[in-house]
């Protein structure tokens, strides 16, 4: 076991151990592939060390910097630990629990009294996991109803493309991948966002194995690659097509497996007998002598794997591409074995969720109409503003930073300050915390015991309670019950409806009844020692040739794509709404496309907040081709204005010639006071299918920064739309 000594990697981690220190199990409930197992040490009252934990074999290293800067994280000086009122002017001052709750609750009631219990928002992410995470929802549902969004801003096309194909979100087991003999990185970069995986990579690379990575950017994993292939964005539907064309043009379709498992091959053979190599090459961007590459080792090398990345699917045309890739794979027979597959997404380990299908979360979740699941999450700022009978008078958000994640931040911001009141629950003063009226302290994961399950990996976990909490920071499930209580809930109707009773003993029982519901001997005695496999758990993914589509094969052609989401019953390709080829529907005077992917040490917008992580990243950054600086007048770290007519921001210019010519690239996660939301320039659209978020359809231009830096109030810098005037900056 390979054990991280905190004091080897920063000061702001060290402290002092004694020879003896209590050590609890636990996992990270971030939203992150890994969902790392760890062990960490508590000494007086305090976290000491985190170290790693083999009990999970997908995660046996242990934690990222990020994990390792929860030392920090749980006793920042910047931390929330007192109720907050918003002034006159802007800045915040500390009120009692009382207080807050006082008029919290008078707000509730005077809304629900006036316009009726839907025109309160509740706005839920996905910052951390949870089974605790529901009680929010049964909270309200006890207030008499509320509005709520459908969608999400991560993954939806690709869980919808692959359940239309495949029928299930699930995949071989993560240690499976060194089984692999092709495997292909298609928009992922595991060496950013999946750091553990990179270890089965190595071991499939040193067997043997051939490396493919598709991304416009040559990233830290495209290092490791025999071939990279960088399309222009929002193609990677044409040149799947292209390679399919190949593969069924010179014969290398396993037969077999396609007569006994596939839906629709002689239809998908002749859709694509037009999308040539040339013409992929016209459309993508990319040599026809790399699809012509891809295309051989795929008819060549056995078995084959794909990982596609979340990024690459938050295009208009996503649904339909992660089709034609998943196509790839089932024409070849790569499909139900060791070292093959698709792998996306496994939500094997969500036993105590309900299925995952994007079609059944639209319309409301709840037909007794208690809720309302009528804004898209896509589109939050717009429809926000839109909703009418009744509107949007009261916001309570949680786990979520919308002002910086979701598309068009100024809409946004627009849609939240429309509003007569908003509750925040947070750990910091984020943009959207910024915005509230009051703001609730959050727990950090150490002070309340949850149980998790991940997206990669199939284990379930325990979080466990290894601190209390500081200051006068509540758990939102102890929030929840006292406000309940205020509003004149009886306590037996509040245990009823699934809320836990304040203190540990009231949430170890909560715990106890979901897992005892699950049935498989899964127990929270268990589960403090270790992380357990997910009952039921398949290691290689369809293994039993079971598809659970309505033909009970693999659908290439799926007629409940077309009924549901309007699109082809087969893969195709379209141009994405904002492009620099005609059609041009979007942005039409912007001619560079702006890519905002995710970033190793933030899981978009938490953690840079921190000065462990701040030390690796200070600042945002354009990555932008020489040639297209050259053109601009860019020189390196010239001050530049990234923008379009939706907003802007402005930051400090990197030559690099890995990123595609036509590209330009800032992670996602910055905050508004740190440079400028991305979001400030995306466009609230949704995804083909799934109700995802397409806000990688984003069209920008660049240009220097005027020298007496006159530009800055336009660019999200002090005084620009956004920034948070006379708030205490902490």
């Amino acid at each position: 076991m390979m054990r991280h000594d905190v004091s080897r990697i920063s000061p702001l981690l060290s402290a002092n151990l004694a020879p003896t220190v209590p050590v609890f199990t636990t996992a990270c409930p971030r939203n992150c592939y890994s969902t790392c197992s760890f062990r960490v040490h508590v000494e007086d009252g305090k976290l000491r060390r985190i170290e790693a934990h083999e009990g999970n074999r997908a995660t046996p290293e242990g934690p990222c910097l990020k994990g390792l800067s929860y030392v920090e994280r749980v006793s920042s000086p910047d931390r929330i630990l007192h109720p907050l009122r918003k002034r006159a002017d802007g800045s915040f001052a500390r009120i009692s629990w009382d207080e807050a709750l006082d008029e919290i609750t008078r707000r509730l009631v005077d809304v629900r009294e006036r316009e009726g219990p839907q025109a309160v928002l509740y706005y839920k992410a996905s910052g951390t996991k949870g089974l605790l995470n529901e009680v929010g929802r049964a909270f309200w549902r006890l207030y008499g109803g509320y509005t709520t969004t459908y969608g999400d801003l991560c993954w939806p096309a690709g869980l919808e493309a692959t359940r239309l194909t495949l029928g299930a979100n699930k995949h071989n087991a993560p240690w499976d991948l060194e089984n692999a003999r092709l495997i292909v990185m298609w928009g992922k970069n595991p060496a950013e966002t999946n750091i553990h995986q990179g270890v089965f990579l190595e071991r499939a690379l040193r067997a043997g194995g051939h490396l493919v990575v598709v991304d416009p950017r040559r990233t830290e994993t495209a290092e490791r690659a025999e071939l990279l292939i960088q399309p222009r964005p929002g193609t990677d539907g044409a040149l799947a097509l292209a390679v399919a064309h190949l593969l069924t043009r010179d014969g290398h379709v396993d037969e077999a497996f396609v007569r006994e498992h596939v839906l629709g091959f002689r239809d998908f053979a002749a859709s694509v007998a037009e999308r040539t190599p040339e013409w992929a090459a016209e459309v993508t961007e990319v040599p026809v002598a790399h699809i012509e590459r891809l295309a051989q080792l795929f008819a060549s090398v056995r078995p084959a794997t794909i990982n596609a990345g979340f990024g690459m699917q938050r295009y208009t045309n996503s649904g339909q591409a992660m089709r034609a890739m998943i196509a790839l794979l089932a024409i070849t027979g790569n499909v139900g074995r060791p070292g093959a597959g698709w792998v996306f997404a496994d939500l094997q380990s969500h036993v105590f969720d309900e299925v995952c299908d994007p079609v059944a979360s639209f319309p409301p979740e709840a037909p007794d109409g208690v809720a309302r699941v009528s804004i898209s999450t896509a589109r939050l700022g717009e429809e926000m503003l839109a909703t009418r009978d009744p509107a949007l008078r009261f916001a309570w958000v949680e786990r979520g930073n919308p002002v910086t994640q979701n598309p068009d931040t100024r809409r946004v911001l627009e849609a939240f300050r429309a509003l007569e009141f908003r509750v925040v629950v947070e750990q910091f003063l984020t943009d959207t915390a910024r915005e509230a009226d009051i703001v609730l302290p959050a727990k950090s994961m150490f002070e309340q015991s949850d149980v998790i399950n991940a997206y990669w990996h199939p284990y379930i976990q325990l979080k466990q309670k290894v601190l209390d909490p500081p200051g006068e920071v509540r758990p939102e499930s102890e929030v929840y019950w006292t406000l309940a209580e205020r509003l004149g809930v009886p306590a037996e109707a509040r245990l009823a409806a699934g809320m836990p009773e304040p203190g540990d003993a009231g949430v170890e029982a909560f715990l106890r009844r979901h897992l005892e519901a699950l049935g498989a001997g899964v127990t929270l005695e268990r589960l403090r020692e270790g992380p357990v496999i997910a009952p039921g758990h398949q290691e290689i993914a369809f293994s039993d040739g079971v598809y659970p589509t309505p033909s009970g094969r693999i659908e290439l052609r799926s007629e409940e794509a077309a009924r549901h989401w309007g699109v082809d019953e087969l893969p195709t390709y379209a141009e994405p709404v904002e492009s620099v080829r005609p059609p041009r529907r979007g942005s039409d005077p912007y001619g560079l496309y702006f890519m905002t992917p995710n970033t190793k040490n933030r899981i978009h917008s938490q953690f840079n907040n921190l000065r462990t992580i701040r030390a690796f990243s200070p600042a945002p950054f354009l990555q932008i081709h020489p040639d297209d600086a050259r053109a601009r007048g860019v020189g390196e770290g010239a001050r530049v204005r990234v923008f379009n007519d939706r907003g802007s921001l402005e930051v400090a210019a990197r030559l690099d010639f890995g990123v595609k010519p036509g590209c330009v690239a800032v992670t996602n996660g910055w905050w508004i006071g740190e440079g400028g939301s991305v979001n400030f320039c995306s466009r609230g659209r949704e995804t083909d299918m799934g109700h995802g978020a397409a806000f990688h359809d984003n069209l920008v231009e660049v240009e220097l920064v005027d020298g007496d830096g006159g530009r800055s109030r336009a660019a999200g810098g002090p005084g620009a739309p956004g920034w948070p005037t006379g708030a205490d900056e902490r």
